[in-house]
C-alpha cells in the first residue's frame, strides 16, 4: 500500500524515476492513486461484470466514467439528485470521467461541429443534443467527478494534416472555454487533452498551448483510434518533454500491456482502457503467459487453471476446461470471470511496473514479462 494519505487538495508527487518512468501518486479527497495507474473503465456507471468492492480489491484507485453515456442515461440532473456518481454507482474512490468527445465521434449520429460545440443525435433514442464546453464541464460537476476532461475534437487516424490541425487548433480554444467554465474547485481537477494527430509539431503546438492554461493534469488523445504502435509512441516521445514533470499524464484509451509498459517507460502516468473488460466478454484471458483465447477447442479438456500462481480467483480456482464451456455457451458467469481475471491482471502488471520503477528496473521486468509471453506463445504453436 501506499505511503501517501488523502487530503483537502489535489496534489501530484513523484517518489522514483528510472529513465523517463516514474511512479508516484496523485492525493485527492477520496483517495490515492498510486502511479503509474490503470483506470478501470466504468462507462455507464459500472464497470462492466463487476462488483465495485471486487474493482477495488483488485488494486484499482480510480474508475473512469462517460461523460456522454451518463448524460443520455440516467441524464446528468437527475444523477445530481441522486447524490452523485459515486452515490450512484457505490464507488467511493476518486473517478475521472471524461468530456464525450471520442464518444461523439464514434457513436453519435447526425453530428455538427462548430465553433460553440458540437450537435448530434443519440445512438440510444436518437434525441437530438447540443454539447458545448461549458455544458460538459457543467455535466461533469453534477456528475461530481474528482478529474474533469476538456471537450475536445478527436480526429480517426489516417487523417489529412490540415484537418488535423484544425481539429488541434479547435480544441485548444475549447479548452480554454473548459478552464474557465471549470473555475477553481478545491480537490478536483481539470485535464487538457493534447491533440494534433499523428503530426509531431502540431502535438508539440497543442502542448505547449495547454502549458499556458496551467491546468492540474495533462492528457494525451487521439491515440489508439487506428495508428500503428509505433506511431503512438512516437507522439509520446515528442510530448512528453514539453509536459510539467510536476504533473500527471494520462494517455487516453490505451491499451494492450505491451502498449503500457512502453508507454510507462516513456513517462505516462494514468491509462485507460476497454480493453480487459470487452476481451472477458468475448472469451479472451490476459495472462502473465500471454493470451488465452478461451473459445478454442483445446482447452475442452484442458484442467489447468488460466494461472494456478495467480491471486486472483478467476485465475487460479477454476479450469481451462470449465471457463472453456462457459465462454462456448455464452454463459454470464464465463464473462464475469474472464474480466476479473484480466482486470486483476492489468492490476498486478501496473503494481510490478511500479515496484520495477522504484527499483531502478523496469527494463528488466518489462523484457521478463514479454520473455514470458513468448514462451508461451511457442509453446502453443508447437505441434
Amino acid at each position: 500500500m501506499s505511503d501517501h494519505t488523502p487530503t483537502d487538495a489535489f496534489a501530484f508527487r513523484v517518489d522514483a524515476t528510472d529513465g523517463a518512468a516514474r511512479t508516484g501518486a496523485i492525493t485527492m479527497p477520496r483517495g490515492v492513486v498510486r502511479t503509474p495507474a490503470f483506470m478501470p473503465v466504468g462507462t455507464a456507471a459500472t464497470v462492466k461484470a463487476m462488483y465495485p468492492g471486487q474493482v477495488r480489491d483488485l488494486g484499482a484507485d480510480v474508475v473512469l466514467g462517460n461523460t456522454y453515456h451518463l448524460m443520455l442515461r440516467p441524464g446528468p440532473e437527475r444523477m445530481a439528485r441522486l447524490g452523485g456518481l459515486h452515490r450512484f454507482m457505490g464507488w467511493d474512490g476518486p473517478i475521472l470521467t471524461d468530456s464525450g468527445g471520442f464518444q461523439v465521434m464514434s457513436l453519435a449520429s447526425l453530428r455538427k461541429l462548430d465553433e460553440q460545440g458540437v450537435t448530434f443525435r443519440s445512438h440510444v433514442d436518437g434525441s437530438a443534443h447540443h454539447m458545448s464546453p461549458e455544458r460538459s464541464i457543467e455535466i461533469q460537476g453534477l456528475l461530481g467527478s474528482d478529474i474533469q476532461m476538456q471537450l475536445d475534437e478527436c480526429v480517426r487516424l489516417p487523417a489529412e494534416p490540415a484537418e488535423v490541425e484544425r481539429a488541434m487548433r479547435l480544441s485548444l480554444r475549447w479548452a480554454e472555454r473548459c478552464r474557465a467554465a471549470f473555475g477553481e474547485q478545491p480537490g478536483k481537477a481539470m485535464f487538457g487533452i493534447v491533440q494534433g494527430g499523428d503530426v509531431p509539431a502540431l502535438r508539440v503546438e497543442s502542448a505547449r498551448g495547454l502549458v499556458d492554461l496551467d491546468l492540474k493534469g495533462y492528457a494525451i488523445g487521439g491515440l489508439a483510434v487506428g495508428e500503428p504502435q509505433a506511431v503512438m509512441l512516437a507522439m509520446i516521445e515528442a510530448v512528453e518533454p514539453h509536459l510539467p514533470a510536476g504533473k500527471p499524464r494520462y494517455l487516453m484509451g490505451v491499451g494492450t500491456p505491451d502498449d503500457l509498459m512502453r508507454s510507462v517507460a516513456r513517462g505516462i502516468d494514468m491509462f485507460d482502457c476497454v480493453m480487459p473488460t470487452r476481451a472477458g466478454r468475448h472469451g479472451l484471458a490476459y495472462t502473465r503467459q500471454g493470451r488465452v483465447n478461451l473459445r478454442n477447442a483445446r482447452h475442452a479438456e484442458d484442467t489447468r487453471p488460466l494461472d494456478e500462481t495467480a491471486s486472483c480467483p478467476a485465475a487460479r480456482d477454476y479450469s481451462r476446461a470449465y471457463l472453456h464451456h462457459l465462454v462456448r455457451s455464452d454463459e454470464i458467469l464465463g464473462m464475469m470471470l474472464l474480466t476479473w481475471n484480466n482486470l486483476a491482471y492489468y492490476q498486478d502488471l501496473m503494481a510490478g511496473m511500479r515496484a520495477a520503477i522504484a527499483a531502478g528496473r523496469l527494463a528488466g521486468f518489462a523484457a521478463e514479462t514479454r520473455d514470458n509471453w513468448a514462451r508461451a506463445e511457442a509453446g502453443r504453436a508447437a505441434p
